[in-house]
């Protein structure tokens, strides 16, 4: 019996697509490394470096020190970037969301799925702090309030698409991966793991990410989040 919805950001609740997102992203996260010192090209190295480390993170440190102890070690004798970066995703970060296909609002969603008696988690990549998250989430009008539960960098020691990753996620709530139904748009991140662990899955079509072509006409049902009451409804 499903009891948990767990949810996506990037590309499910927000409607944008990932590339031009990162995009954005990078480039005016790189524009603040540089006005502290930082050489651009290095530093956009050294951020991927840090993204590598938290995606191959073993569970024996939080995604937070893989991705700081990474990066720190290659910038030793320069400004440390932890605090400039989470000013910087209270603030510039906001304009980022241009990159957004159009304006929605997603708390009405929210709330009719936790009114349906389920409860609903953000399963967002935990690659982010959660100042982060927080600015993301208001770009669709929602806030931490929303969820029972956010994974970020700092509360999460895998990254999707590692199976441990919902595992824990799954733990955490106290839920059995049986009892989770997991909605996302990214075949490789989103549902083939949840489908390894035996998840139900509710694929966005919106913005499907599916680099590799896989065949999708498995992963049902399958629509837009407009589609997803009517299914959680059957449940």
């Amino acid at each position: 019996m499903i009891k948990t919805i767990l949810i996506d950001l990037d590309g499910t609740l927000l409607p944008f697509i990932q590339d031009e997102f990162i995009k954005l992203y990078f480039g005016t996260l790189t524009q603040c490394a540089v006005h502290n010192g930082y050489d651009a090209q290095k530093f956009v190295h050294d951020l991927y470096k840090g993204c590598e480390a938290m995606v191959k993170n073993d569970g024996s440190r939080t995604n937070h020190d893989a991705f700081w102890d990474t990066f720190r070690t290659a910038n030793s004798d320069k400004v440390d970037m932890e605090p400039v970066c989470n000013e910087y995703y209270v603030g510039e970060f906001d304009n980022v969301k241009k990159c957004l296909k159009y304006q929605v609002n997603r708390k009405p969603l929210i709330e009719s799925i936790k009114s349906a008696g389920f409860e609903v988690a953000l399963a967002t990549t935990p690659m982010f702090p959660r100042c982060a998250v927080k600015t993301r989430l208001s770009w669709v009008g929602l806030d931490e309030s929303d969820f029972a539960y956010i994974t970020d960098y700092t509360n999460s020691r895998f990254c999707k698409p590692n199976t441990k990753y919902y595992e824990e996620l799954a733990s955490k709530l106290g839920r059995k991966p049986s009892e989770c139904l997991m909605i996302g748009n990214s075949v490789p991140e989103d549902m083939i793991p949840a489908e390894k662990l035996g998840m139900a899955r509710f694929l966005a079509s919106e913005f499907i990410e599916n680099p590799q072509n896989a065949d999708i006409s498995g992963f049902k049902p399958q629509g837009t989040l407009d589609g997803v009451l009517d299914v959680i409804s059957s449940l």
